[in-house]
């Protein structure tokens, strides 16, 4: 996929005729201002939905680094955190969240419609391999912009104690400790579950959708919306789940002793020492973090764009 890719979206500036097809199919055909649309209404929808479900991913984040909230499950660790921590220690992160969303979800929400249009996926009778693979090549492009804030975010989530080191604070010490690089610690991990995670999510909101205007069983709508963002969301957390604690291992683990040299390397050894559910630790949270976040994102994505002037998805 990442050759394709390549082969879809190859250098900036000069513009390929597929480039040109991706553009001018924005927006419901509004060329370049229609893309920026796009992207502006998925970022607007995406900083919206995440300041609401930010405590689920901290909860979520610690769970997975282990230690010990390894064994107090959901709410033992929920417990823990505001006992020793407070309430406030919740919404650790949110400022590089924030920005993550601004970069990363605006980039995977915004080009999928016109990735769309470019693989030929936007007819009824379209396969859903092709929607697949437009969310995909959407979540790749996505990540390799929020990277350096995922690192950020999942550096200041796991922080223990009641002071939060700020986003320049944060960015200053990795920058000194680790150079630029490590702002892309995990990145292989990262695209991956980022494809695989934006694959899942819109064509299976798309497919559900599509099934459900047909059945007419649902009114038209929020409530389509809701019912389609819902089941995207559960096989986006079964998908994902591996990828997601690849991913939080490899960003979390120390400078100066590294655990894992990539991510195979971390995707063996934690099978070796903790089997396959070693990867679905924390699957419930993640769940109950994709669910709202899916359906707060897309619905408000889908009415921003009506306002916006752009037909629905």
């Amino acid at each position: 996929l990442l050759t394709l890719l390549s082969l879809r979206i190859p250098a900036p500036i000069m513009f390929s005729n597929q480039e040109k097809k991706i553009i001018a199919t924005a927006g419901g055909g509004g060329g370049l201002g229609g893309l920026v649309k796009e992207v502006a209404a998925a970022g607007g929808s995406a900083v919206i939905a995440v300041t609401f479900i930010h405590p689920i991913d901290v909860v979520k984040t610690r769970l997975q680094v282990g230690g010990k909230y390894a064994s107090l499950g959901i709410t033992g660790t929920a417990g823990v955190i505001a006992k020793e921590e407070g309430v406030i220690s919740f919404w650790k992160g949110i400022g590089p969240a924030w920005m993550r969303e601004a970069s990363y979800t605006s980039l995977r929400l915004g080009l999928y419609n016109p990735i769309k249009h470019a693989f030929g996926a936007d007819k009824p009778d379209s396969p859903f391999i092709l929607k697949f693979l437009a969310g995909s090549a959407a979540g790749a492009i996505g990540s390799l912009a929020g990277n350096p804030f995922d690192v950020l975010k999942t550096q200041m989530m796991t922080a223990d104690g009641e002071k939060v080191p700020t986003l320049g604070e944060a960015a200053g010490a990795m920058y000194k400790n680790q150079g630029i690089g490590g702002f892309y610690r995990g990145l292989e991990a990262n695209i991956a579950r980022a494809m695989v995670l934006n694959g899942t999510k819109m064509s299976c909101y798309d497919q559900i959708k599509q099934m459900i205007k047909k059945s007419g069983m649902v009114p038209d709508g929020i409530p389509t919306q809701f019912a389609s963002a819902m089941g995207a969301g559960f096989f986006m957390a079964t998908t994902v789940a591996p990828f997601d604690m690849v991913r939080t291992r490899l960003m979390n683990q120390p400078p100066d002793a590294k655990i894992y040299s990539g991510a195979f390397d971390c995707f063996g050894k934690i099978m070796a020492a903790e089997g396959p559910g070693g990867f679905y630790r924390g699957f419930f949270p993640i769940w109950m973090r994709f669910a709202p976040t899916t359906c707060l994102q897309l619905i408000i994505f889908e009415n921003l764009r009506g306002v916006l002037g752009m037909k629905a998805m």
